[in-house]
């Protein structure tokens, strides 16, 4: 299980809707990104969309932009749909990624998945393929 990226979210800004059987929690992030094939920063407009249903795990749905160099120093962007849900008290991800990078295309068909680890400031998530 070859960890790929690391995605190091620093939390921004976070608003809430607490419904009758479901709450919802949009946050907005900064950060950085880094790995053996990339190295960048997440580009503005990051967000992770929690959803909290009494009986039910939680589930996440984030999107963002990375912009940065790849293995051989390009400059390239990723884009990162990161979707999961809680089990047994951790989050697993299932990522999917989109890159300009000839490089790094191999991450767009790739077997992909994610956890996520709370940090001081806000998650670390880590990015595994196999």
């Amino acid at each position: 299980m070859d960890e790929i990226l690391r995605v190091h979210v620093k939390v921004e800004q976070s608003d809430m809707v607490e419904g009758a059987g479901k709450t919802v929690c949009m946050v907005a992030f900064s950060g950085t990104a880094d790995g053996p094939y990339f190295q960048g920063r997440i580009l503005p407009g990051g967000i992770d969309t929690q959803t909290y249903k009494k009986g039910e795990p939680a589930a996440l749905s984030a999107r963002y932009m990375l912009e940065g160099v790849d293995d051989r120093g390009k400059p390239c962007r990723l884009f990162i749909e990161n979707n999961g849900t809680e089990t047994e008290g951790k989050m697993r991800t299932v990522p999917t990624i989109v890159t300009d990078s000839v490089s790094l295309r191999w991450m767009e068909e790739a077997d992909l998945w994610g956890t996520v680890d709370g940090t001081e400031d806000g998650v670390l998530i880590r990015i595994r393929r196999g």
